[in-house]
């Protein structure tokens, strides 16, 4: 089934009666070449490229709960290519290139929308900064503009410019950047990789890890055993309770991060706008929502829930940049668990048992870097080699510390990525 504006209105006048599911509820087979554990938006995209890219259709994806039903329906729906360390730009450049022709690979609407980010800055050492990461993304290939004080103003004539802490003194423009449909995202890799042949399978937690003289075998669920030539970890926070049913200890830790929504309102935001100094970004969605967010909860935790503290925090923040917000009702607030890793950059790489591969480490980066890393972990696990944009992802480098890729400069602290 295609879908086109034709079949829309046709479908529309005749009662939708003509739809059919968009992937199948397949049982688990005994046995598959590969498994990939995890079925958010990683994982299924990972599915995807390995049986478009590679030809590998013997594939199941393994998720405990509804597909999508993980961070991946609980983000800010940012997409960017703003980095400026070499490795992490090479990476979220190709990963941006491939959300621009997402809706042509999968056939689906995701509303992917270039709307544009404007990172504010507040100081003049915050402008050289932002001056050294613009002239870093235009030398990668990508796009950035220096805005002076009257750009943000023509752009942002809603912020409060000349607040007595954070006067703003201009930003850096990412016309390329935007929002995209979260849900959307996981559903169209969903449709797209089940077309090809790929089980989605629903409601199978993985249980256990099968090893056998240092090789991967297979996995324990709670549907049964199911044998396999390779596993590949893709489940965010998550990734160091999985990783453990294989002896492995991550250098992860998992956070809460907290996000809002507000009721709909007429259009008032064009951009995504980010605050630095507050730690808050904020959009507006297609139905009029204002959706935001802060920094994490700053405590260790697998509860998809948020504190009050933090929630003051960010209603602090949004007033300061906006005191206009403070007349809008907040609709609902959601937490998600992130997979925070030392340096603040992500892992996709093998691991020391053969046959066993790991994605993990997204910090915040996750739902930008879906498309990219999907492909570069299909990549990793059909070829047993890195895809080049992710080839500094590397597990070993917090055990030698060589190319660690820390793009905040805030150390190795987890909670401060």
């Amino acid at each position: 089934m295609r879908f086109s504006g034709l079949r829309v209105l046709k479908e529309g006048l005749t009662g939708n009666k003509g739809w059919s599911p968009h992937w199948r509820d397949p049982a688990p087979k005994a046995e598959y070449d590969i498994v990939i554990i995890g079925g958010g938006g990683h994982g299924l995209a990972t599915a995807f490229y390995l049986a478009k890219e590679h030809g590998l259709t013997n594939v199941a994806v393994l998720e405990k709960g509804y597909l999508g039903g993980g961070n991946v329906g609980r983000n800010t729906t940012i997409v960017r290519a703003n980095y400026g360390l070499p490795g992490n730009s090479e990476f979220y450049s190709h990963s941006l290139k491939l959300w621009e022709g997402m809706e042509d690979e999968l056939n689906y609407n995701v509303m992917h929308s270039q709307r544009g980010i404007i990172n504010l800055f507040h100081s003049d050492g915050a402008r050289d900064a932002a001056a050294r990461r613009g002239n870093a993304m235009v030398n990668q290939g990508d796009d950035a503009i220096l805005l002076d004080r009257d750009g943000v103003r023509k752009l942002l004539p809603y912020l409060d410019h000349d607040n007595i802490r954070f006067p703003i003194y201009g930003g850096l423009y990412h016309p390329r950047g935007g929002t995209a449909r979260h849900d959307a995202v996981a559903w169209g890799y969903a449709r797209g990789a089940d077309q090809r042949g790929v089980d989605l399978i629903q409601n199978c937690e993985v249980t256990g890890i099968d090893i056998e003289g240092g090789r991967v075998t297979g996995v324990q669920t709670s549907r049964g055993a199911i044998r396999a030539k390779k596993v590949g970890i893709v489940v965010a926070g998550r990734s160091g309770l999985v990783a453990g049913m294989a002896g492995m200890r991550l250098p992860i830790e998992s956070h809460v991060l907290q996000a809002f929504v507000t009721e709909g309102l007429k259009p008032v935001i064009d951009h995504v706008v980010t605050f630095g100094m507050g730690h808050f970004y904020i959009s507006q969605s297609d139905k009029g929502g204002l959706v935001f967010g802060g920094d994490l909860d700053f405590y260790a935790s697998y509860a998809a829930r948020g504190n009050l503290p933090m929630q003051e925090h960010v209603m602090e923040a949004a007033m300061t940049l906006m005191p206009i917000i403070g007349k809008a009702r907040l609709l609902r607030s959601w937490g998600g668990i992130m997979d925070m890793s030392p340096d603040g950059s992500p892992i996709i790489d093998k691991t020391g048992i053969e046959g066993l591969y790991l994605n993990c480490g997204w910090c915040y980066g996750g739902f930008k870097a879906v498309p990219g890393s999907g492909f570069s972990f299909a990549h990793l696990i059909a070829q047993d080699r890195h895809h080049a944009p992710a080839a500094r992802f590397r597990l070993d480098r917090f055990e030698t510390g060589r190319g660690l890729m820390d793009e905040e400069g805030t150390g190795a602290q987890h909670n401060l990525h």
